[in-house]
C-alpha cells in the first residue's frame, strides 16, 4: 500500500495542494478525497475545497491502479471452426490466451473481441486483472496450436466441465533433443520448482498426477519427433515430462535451451477433440505443424512427412 504524507500549504485548497506535492491532475485528487483516501491530521476529510490553514499533516493512501481497458485488437489468428456455441482457433506462437495485470495487449481475448460473442464478456469487468471471457484451457505462449474459446456462458460451463472430466483427448507435436525410443508412458507427478518459483518439475511443492504418453514418430542423429498425448492437464506437463525423459523440446529456454533453428519452443497443440457443448457428439479439431517447426526439423537433418503424424 503505497502512503504519501506532506506538510499542508497555508491558504490553498486540499485538492490543489495534493495535487502539487504529488504531481496529479486536480481531478485525480479531488476523486481521492471523495473516494476517503485522505485524511488532516489523521482525522477523515471528505471535501475537496476544504481551505487549508497550513502545517496540517495531509496523509494520503494511493489505491493500486486498475489495469487499463483490454481494447479488440487486429491480430492474424486463423479461426479453424466456428458456430454459435464454440470457436477453435490455431493460436500462433506469441500470443498469450488472456490478459493479466501487467499485459493488457497482444493475447488470444484482444485478438477475438469485436470478432465473435465471448463468453462472460457481459459479466467480466474488463479492467479486472485476469480478464478472460471465453477462455476455457490455455496454451503457453510460444506453443502453437488448436485452442477452443466458448461463445456463450452454458457452452463456457459445459466445456469447463469436459476438461474438468477429462472427456477431451488432445494431441501434440514435438521436436525433442535427444533420443526417445518407440512409445512410452510416462506417470511422474508434477509441482512447482521450490526454487524457480515460475517454473515446474518432477515431484515439485504439492506434486499432482501427471500422465503423458510419448512416441517418437522419426528421429535424426540427435533430435526426435515426437507425439504426445497428455492424459493430465499439468502446468508446463508435456514439457516437464520430456525432460524428464532426458529429451527436453528444442528451443525451450525454461526446460531446455535456445536454439539457432527456431525461436521459440517446438510444441504445437496440433488435434483436440472433445464433445460439443450442445449435443455433446464428439468433435476434433486440427491445426496443422506450422511451418517454422517444420523447417526447423529439415534443418535438424529430418525429412517431413504429415503422413507421419498419423501412425
Amino acid at each position: 500500500m503505497d502512503v504519501r504524507t506532506f506538510e499542508a500549504p497555508a491558504g490553498e485548497r486540499l485538492d490543489v495542494a495534493i495535487a502539487q506535492a504529488l504531481e496529479l491532475s486536480r481531478t485525480a485528487a479531488k476523486q481521492l478525497v471523495d473516494d476517503g483516501w485522505v485524511t488532516l491530521n489523521g482525522a477523515p476529510v471528505g471535501k475537496p475545497a476544504t481551505r487549508l490553514d497550513g502545517g496540517e499533516i495531509v496523509s494520503l493512501i494511493l489505491p493500486p491502479q486498475r489495469p487499463s481497458l483490454v481494447e479488440p485488437e487486429d491480430w492474424d489468428v486463423t479461426v479453424l471452426y466456428e458456430d454459435d456455441w464454440l470457436a477453435a482457433i490455431d493460436k500462433p506462437p506469441g500470443l498469450v490466451a488472456h490478459p493479466t495485470a501487467r499485459l493488457r495487449t497482444g493475447t488470444v481475448v484482444n485478438a477475438l473481441l469485436g470478432r465473435m460473442n465471448l463468453s462472460k464478456e457481459g459479466i467480466y469487468d474488463p479492467h479486472r486483472e485476469d480478464y478472460r471471457p471465453g477462455i476455457v484451457h490455455r496454451l503457453d505462449k510460444d506453443t502453437s496450436g488448436v485452442m477452443v474459446v466458448a461463445k456463450h456462458d452454458e457452452a463456457h460451463r459445459k466445456l469447463a466441465h469436459a476438461f474438468k472430466k477429462r472427456w477431451t483427448e488432445k494431441e501434440y507435436i514435438a521436436i525433442g533433443v535427444g533420443r526417445l525410443a518407440g512409445d512410452v508412458r510416462v506417470d511422474a507427478p508434477i509441482g512447482r520448482d521450490p526454487v524457480h518459483r515460475q517454473s515446474m518439475r518432477v515431484g515439485g511443492g504439492h506434486a499432482k498426477e501427471a500422465t503423458t504418453r510419448l512416441t517418437s514418430l522419426a528421429d535424426t542423429a540427435g533430435h526426435t519427433l515426437v507425439r504426445a498425448l497428455p492424459r493430465t492437464g499439468r502446468t508446463h506437463q508435456i514439457r516437464v515430462h520430456m525432460k524428464h525423459m532426458g529429451c527436453p523440446i528444442l528451443a525451450d529456454e525454461v526446460y531446455g535451451r535456445p536454439s539457432a533453428v527456431l525461436p521459440r519452443q517446438a510444441l504445437h497443440a496440433h488435434r483436440l477433440s472433445l464433445p460439443h457443448p450442445e449435443h455433446g457428439e464428439t468433435v476434433t479439431f486440427v491445426a496443422p505443424v506450422p511451418d517454422d517447426m517444420v523447417q526447423a526439423w529439415l534443418a535438424l537433418g529430418g525429412a517431413w512427412s504429415d503422413e507421419a503424424l498419423t501412425t
